[in-house]
């Protein structure tokens, strides 16, 4: 069995079967409520597989961007592109400030000391599972009215400005940001949830892009490398997760998994990453 601080440079047999499962776990949940998961994943790779910070957020973003790969290419039979392309404008906005974003965040992340990332990190993690939270509790009420209210300059540069945050946040954190593009692209510009969950996805894989060629700068990521039999096995677990739990959507319940994975998320973050700044 692994420990935190254990290493996973050999990690074969029980401990790929472990991050399999554990990982087809976090993606089932994540599947149900519309989540990726990999906010879940982040923690798992620092705390239970001991993968130093950087390199946790790197293999996280590389298995993000498969994730999200995959999910566009199945997402567009539910969603055609007749009906996204009249919304191009809402992606164009997003991402002129979020590919900023990405880039400089992912620079920023490779020059801090360990513990300081590990205390971002907490911050992000806990202040999304709030945010996670508060979406459950309160729901998304979409303002499709709030383009019209502002004029053109000022709600397109309130757009730039939450694209550059969430690049940010999403380059920090190794994740594809879905769960700050939707209620952003709801909020901003009263598009339908389902809708705007794809809209999301062509922000997210360029966003995505960039910040994972930024990493390669960094040592930390031969991590993909050193690890992939391990980064293997929970990619397949996260995939196959989430395929099953989309397709159980409707038939399992759902009241209160939302606030149960964000309550699950704010722990598990806070105990691992309180654990590293202690040692």
């Amino acid at each position: 069995m692994l420990h935190l601080g254990a290493s996973v440079q050999t990690c074969r047999g029980a401990c790929l079967a472990k991050a399999f499962t554990t990982a087809l776990a976090i993606g089932l949940l994540g599947g149900l409520v519309g989540l990726g998961g990999a906010e879940f994943r982040l923690p798992l790779l620092v705390g239970l597989f001991a993968l130093p910070t950087l390199e946790a957020i790197i293999a996280n973003k590389a298995m993000s961007l498969l994730v999200v790969t995959i999910a566009i290419v199945f997402r567009l039979h539910a969603v055609p592109p007749s009906l996204l392309l009249p919304h191009w404008a809402v992606v164009v906005n997003l991402l002129a400030g979020s590919l900023a974003g990405a880039w400089w965040a992912a620079g920023w992340a490779m020059r801090l000391p360990r513990r300081t990332l590990d205390t971002v990190l907490l911050a992000l993690l806990i202040g999304l599972a709030v945010a996670m939270a508060a979406e459950q509790v309160f729901g998304l009420k979409a303002l499709p009215d709030l383009h019209r209210m502002l004029p053109p300059p000022a709600h397109a540069a309130l757009g730039l400005l939450a694209g550059l945050a969430i690049g940010m946040v999403a380059a920090v954190m190794g994740v594809a940001g879905g769960e700050l593009l939707i209620p952003t692209i709801v909020l901003l510009w009263g598009v339908d949830v389902k809708l705007a969950g794809s809209l999301s996805l062509l922000i997210s894989l360029p966003t995505m892009i960039v910040g994972f060629a930024r990493y390669r700068e960094s040592s930390a990521f031969a991590v993909l490398r050193t690890h992939r039999a391990l980064l293997a096995a929970m990619a397949a677990g996260s995939l196959a997760g989430a395929a099953i739990g989309a397709l159980l959507v409707g038939i399992v319940p759902t009241a209160g998994l939302g606030l149960l994975l964000a309550t699950i998320l704010a722990v598990s973050a806070w105990k691992v990453f309180r654990h590293r700044q202690a040692h």
